[in-house]
């Protein structure tokens, strides 16, 4: 009968303390980094589209940076080969935060992208091609939203389970699974995102 053998991995789990200061470290920095760098009369103003698209934009790269590396530690779970444990339960935090912050600039900037002036980007685009406006960005829009809730179920199960994700493989399967569908979506929408970004800026 064949043994498979795991490379050591941590035991040490992340400590609650540790992600609680995570999530407000990061949801923290989002904030003020907005009323830093945009006034209020910017925020509620007519250049409140750029602040929004900036820090969307910020917000996705980084999740992007973040989810690749939390690819890469998804399938050294999978494969069960996995070295740092306690990182990625912190990682799984990060990109959910990351996720709900994209998403929550992304919402703000929808709100200019559809006005309904003739300059608006929707506008532009039902007017002179329909098709990217339905494949483009409402595609886009719909498949990001899947990366919260698959970056949230990560990181509950990883920390719900602990240590144990290691000793169920279904539990292991799981969590590789939603994170390669979280990089999945993530880079759908960047791709799409930067598209449109570069045919009609909102």
């Amino acid at each position: 009968m064949r043994s498979v053998l795991y490379e050591p991995y941590e035991m040490r789990e992340a400590s609650t303390r540790s992600l609680v200061s995570v999530v407000v470290l990061m949801i923290g920095s989002a904030l003020g980094f907005t009323l830093m760098t945009a006034p209020f009369t910017k925020l509620l103003g007519a250049d409140a589209g750029a602040v929004a698209s900036a820090f969307h934009a910020l917000a996705a790269f980084l999740y992007l940076f973040v989810g690749t590396i939390g690819l890469y530690l998804g399938w050294r779970l999978l494969t069960g080969r996995i070295s740092a444990f306690a990182d990625l339960q912190l990682l799984a935090v990060v990109m959910a935060t990351l996720s709900f912050l994209a998403i929550v600039f992304g919402n703000w900037l929808y709100v200019f992208y559809r006005a309904e002036d003739a300059g608006s980007p929707r506008s532009y685009f039902m007017a002179n091609a329909p098709e990217i406006h339905t494949i483009f960005f409402e595609f886009k829009t719909l498949g990001a939203l899947f990366t919260l809730p698959l970056a949230v179920v990560a990181a509950f199960i990883l920390w719900r389970y602990g240590s144990q994700v290691m000793q169920r493989p279904w539990l292991r399967y799981t969590v590789a699974v939603v994170i390669g569908l979280s990089f999945f979506y993530l880079v759908v929408a960047f791709g799409l995102g930067m598209a449109v970004t570069r045919l009609k800026p909102a």
